[in-house]
């Protein structure tokens, strides 16, 4: 470890669940005011290690030093206490409350019996002026917030608790471009303040563009501390995967065949315009451009999951309007929502019921389920797919976000489609399960699959497909071929240069 004075510092972390150990020995350090990444596949053991630190879940060993000083963290208000937060996917706020009161929800009356509110509102103004957000009311309900404005109430109310230590976990997974670029100033402010960040993230990009060190786990093991500006994306793979950024993309074989979907001419409200394109069979087409540019409601349209206004959908060869994505289902056309916990799965419901529900005729007979063959065909379907589980009859939500996402790509590949969208595959999954998504995408279009992917990572457009189109602002701003896929081009389409 390296010898400059650190904030946080925790060694021979190790942790077991059951017969699991999630921990070995995790060594990790924060110096203050920097902002360490902390990298490595679902199930590294990150969050694990940042929960130990926040106090939500006991160690079995180790010990975590703050300010150099050895410290017993047993539960949250013991870590709050000593200035440490940690801001998770899912916030922690109460939708119901106004912005205000969630800032100050652990001290909210000062210790009065009466609550001053007009003075509560004015010291939340303040923390959110401190962020550059004086358009924020803190009168406002939570609910009525922006995804990003609720991250904003978030960090605040941990700065209202004097916090020296933060923790972010994924926190672009949901923002838009412009967002993601207002909460790095933020972050940077905060780190010009001496305020120590730990930074979770699978975006490689952001991680280098951000941070100043880096942290790599793997398999509930420390790997090793690097100075970001001394790394790079082939030697944070290789450290979190073993292989470098050149393999992540295999070739493929696949023999294009004839159009599957084309569609003319497509409008829907005010989102998509006059949208034309086509895709064949063992082909692989691209969608990319900003956040907010309509690939995601093109798609809904052409899928029966909402209605446009004109245009034509051809499919395979026949004019086609489908209703509902049921009737697009029974046609075989699929597809895979970028939002998994909204749309992508049914989290309290079993492995099993996710894998075949899209086609349960395949596993039952005369209207009764065979339960038998259901739960081969499932077995056999998440081995091709690598995912980890315990059993089939468990619960979706208690998978990490990779295995989900093979969940939910498991249940269109068990519906026999010959045509997928897949919206946003890799979105919150790590480096490893990209790779393994990667190859059933190749596998698919090997097969004479007509594959969409809409994807925000340039690297992903360029690396797994045969063409792409790029939206702006509801419209193909422009169309291009495998050789002539480049970040620089996408980007000018993408912004209209």
């Amino acid at each position: 470890m390296d010898k400059q004075k650190t904030k946080v510092e925790m060694r021979g972390i190790s942790k077991s669940f059951g017969g699991v150990q999630a921990l070995k020995n995790v060594h990790f350090e924060v110096r203050p005011g920097e902002i360490h990444a902390l990298m490595g596949e679902n199930g590294a053991g990150k969050s694990t290690l940042m929960k130990v630190l926040a106090g939500a879940i006991p160690r079995d060993s180790g010990d975590i030093l703050i300010d150099g000083k050895e410290q017993h963290i047993f539960m949250p208000a013991d870590a709050i206490n000593l200035g440490i937060s940690v801001i998770y996917q899912e916030f922690m706020l109460a939708p119901h409350l106004t912005v205000a009161e969630n800032i100050f929800i652990d001290h909210i009356s000062g210790g009065k019996v009466v609550i001053n509110w007009k003075k509560l509102r004015e010291k939340a103004y303040q923390e959110l002026s401190r962020l550059g957000f004086t358009n924020i009311d803190p009168a406002t309900k939570v609910s009525s917030l922006s995804v990003a404005h609720q991250q904003v109430t978030e960090i605040c109310k941990c700065l209202a608790r004097s916090t020296q230590v933060l923790v972010l976990d994924e926190p672009t997974a949901v923002l838009t471009f412009t967002e993601i670029e207002k909460l790095f100033e933020i972050l940077l402010h905060l780190k010009s303040q001496g305020v120590s960040i730990v930074y979770i993230s699978h975006r490689l990009e952001e991680v280098l563009r951000i941070t100043d060190r880096i942290t790599v786990m793997k398999d509930g093991t420390y790997v090793n501390t690097v100075n970001t500006k001394e790394t790079s994306k082939d030697k944070l793979i290789m450290m979190m995967v073993g292989r470098q950024l050149s393999q992540l993309f295999a070739e493929r074989n696949a023999k294009i065949g004839d159009t599957v979907l084309e569609v003319k001419n497509l409008n829907a409200g005010k989102i998509v315009k006059n949208v034309s394109f086509y895709v064949r069979a063992g082909e692989v087409v691209g969608f990319s451009g900003l956040v907010g540019a309509g690939r995601t409601e093109t798609m809904r349209a052409i899928f029966g999951a909402m209605s446009f206004d004109s245009g034509e959908i051809i499919y395979h060869g026949e004019p086609s309007r489908f209703k509902s994505p049921r009737a697009a289902i029974v046609h075989g056309l699929g597809l895979l929502s970028e939002d998994r916990k909204k749309e992508g799965v049914l989290l309290f419901q079993s492995i099993r019921i996710n894998a075949t529900m899209t086609r349960l005729g395949k596993v039952s007979k005369a209207g009764l389920l065979e339960h038998r063959k259901e739960s081969h065909v499932v077995d056999q379907l998440l081995a091709s797919l690598s995912t980890k589980y315990g059993s089939i009859d468990d619960e979706v939500r208690s998978l990490s976000g990779g295995n989900q996402q093979k969940v939910a790509i498991a249940k269109w590949m068990f519906a026999d489609c010959n045509c997928l969208i897949f919206d946003e595959p890799t979105r919150g999954v790590d480096v490893g399960a990209k790779l393994e998504i990667y190859k059933i995408i190749n596998q698919l279009a090997e097969r004479g699959v007509a594959i969409i992917v809409i994807s925000s990572e340039m690297l992903e457009i360029i690396g797994l497909c045969d063409r792409a189109y790029v939206m702006r602002h509801g419209a193909v701003s422009g169309e291009l071929a495998k050789q002539d896929l480049s970040e620089e081009s996408l980007i000018k389409l993408a912004m209209g240069a």
